[in-house]
């Protein structure tokens, strides 16, 4: 596998493995609300190609506001069905989190047992747009204590509802 920064050409790529992975009906989740017209962090979006340069796994970042304060969006994350189980997701998330400097907080909607293996824990008072359910807002803190005493919504970074 080879990592590279995913790049203008790949978008609609990396859209299809989206789609492929999480269905075509994944833009009505509610973390699609804070992405929609907004630019992802180009320097945070990876891609893995395989051998055959097929595309094996993408992973974005989008910036918002939680609580008042900046703070990534991790996600969409896949690995297509042939790759899966191969640690390619992990890879992704340490890679790029790693990648993340400047960044004093990363958030995202997931099950707290996968991600909590990357240092991701429950986020008590930090609301995602309806209807996401509490208990899957996740946050890592980057730099130490990043995430305490941060409440309130997850909106996006350009002020817009």
């Amino acid at each position: 596998m080879r990592l590279f920064k995913e790049r203008a050409e790949d978008w609609w790529e990396v859209e299809a493995l989206f789609d492929l992975v999480f269905a075509p009906g994944r833009e009505a989740l509610s973390s699609y609300r804070l992405r929609d017209g907004v630019a992802p962090v180009a320097e945070l979006c990876h891609i893995l190609r395989d051998d055959d340069a097929s595309l094996a796994a993408a992973i974005r970042y989008w910036p918002v506001r939680a609580g008042g304060l900046p703070a990534l969006l991790l996600g969409p994350i896949a690995v297509h069905p042939i790759h899966q189980g191969e640690g390619l997701g992990g890879y992704l998330i340490e890679e790029s989190l790693g990648a993340a400097t400047g960044a004093d907080r990363v958030l995202l909607v997931g099950d707290a047992p996968y991600y909590g293996r990357f240092g991701f824990r429950r986020l008590e008072g930090v609301e995602m747009p309806p209807p996401t359910n509490p208990d899957r807002v996740l946050g890592r803190a980057l730099t130490p204590g990043a995430w305490d005493g941060v409440s309130g919504p997850v909106t996006r970074s350009d002020g817009a509802p």
